[in-house]
């Protein structure tokens, strides 16, 4: 119902004013459940309490006087950050922190680099191919961590390792008897190799599940229009996956930052530790070889912070494209 006056008509009335429904936004605000956010409240409690303690103890433990007495009942004394100060001041602190960022780095993109590859080709690939390389890769990351740093160990050693055997064969015969694991800069060579070999799998399949969702209309209109492999690459696959390619990066990152376990086995056959150590194997020389467990709960409380601040790029790009 209208009203009428000499310029014309009005707005509505009143009575159909009030009955004009919601706007949508409001539906959807009223409407929220909250069934969601009750469900989610096991799983953070059990987060908070499985990886809140830990942390915990190990703030405090960082902050206390914590030896080989402590470990037969001795009480701890409170000494502040007295730990961070002369942890912070060792030299060797510094070095093996450059030392793990870099590795860290180079191996996540390298193997993110090869993943990309291995995906790009299976997506290429048809048939028996693709499913022989996906069982390989599986075969490969399915391995136990121990057998395949042996395998690499074997392959590597300096008496009977067939890497130097093939090398001699080919005419380099500076390479007879060369302990690939006595000399850092082989050794984290070796180990990238290891590493990377044990990683791809993960990254490739993850990169090829995301590369199964691009369309393929999407793409033969990009040929039709005359783009080339190398454009279609850069500038349809790549911006179609970023999301999966990023996280993947991120869990790489954080990942090879704490590698302890192959460097430690690597390092019993015969490395120079002190020149090799990363950071997990510091804090296992600090904690279990020198019985500093209050300096090793410092550096881990340092360690924890460094990863906070190499994934925080990356978890600022996902929450920006998570809000568009």
């Amino acid at each position: 119902m209208t009203t009428t006056t000499p310029a014309g008509p009005t707005a509505p009335t009143a009575q159909a004013t009030a009955s004009t429904p919601p706007s949508p936004i409001a539906i959807r605000r009223r409407r929220t459940p909250a069934t969601p956010y009750l469900l989610l409240i096991p799983a953070t409690l059990i987060l908070l309490v499985g990886l809140g303690y830990p942390v915990y103890w190990q703030v405090v433990t960082s902050l206390q006087q914590f030896g080989m007495m402590q470990q037969f009942g001795a009480p701890p004394t409170f000494v502040g950050l007295d730990n961070y100060a002369r942890i912070f001041t060792d030299d060797r602190l510094w070095a093996v922190v450059g030392r793990s960022i870099v590795f860290c780095l180079v191996n996540a993109f390298l193997t993110v680099a090869i993943g990309l590859g291995l995906a790009l080709l299976m997506r290429a690939v048809h048939g028996a191919v693709r499913i022989v390389m996906q069982v390989v890769l599986l075969l490969a990351w399915a391995t136990p961590l121990v057998a395949a740093v042996t395998v690499f160990r074997w392959l590597f050693d300096y008496r009977t390792g067939v890497v130097n055997w093939l090398l001699v064969q080919i005419g380099l015969e500076g390479y007879d008897g060369y302990a690939w694991l006595a000399q850092p800069l082989t050794f984290f060579f070796v180990a990238t190799l290891v590493i990377v070999w044990m990683s791809v799998p993960f990254v490739a399949m993850s990169l090829y599940a995301g590369l199964t969702q691009v369309s393929e209309e999407v793409l033969e209109a990009a040929r039709l229009d005359g783009a080339r492999p190398g454009q279609i690459l850069w500038h349809i696959l790549l911006p179609l996956v970023r999301p999966v390619l990023a996280i993947v990066l991120l869990l790489q990152i954080i990942w090879d930052l704490r590698v302890f376990a192959q460097i430690r086995l690597l390092q019993d056959a015969g490395a120079p530790i002190s020149e090799t150590n990363l950071l997990g194997n510091f804090i296992y020389e600090l904690g279990i070889g020198s019985q500093d467990f209050a300096g090793a709960a410092a550096v881990s409380i340092f360690v924890l912070l460094l990863t906070v601040l190499l994934a925080a790029p990356y978890v600022r790009s996902l929450m920006k494209e998570d809000a568009v």
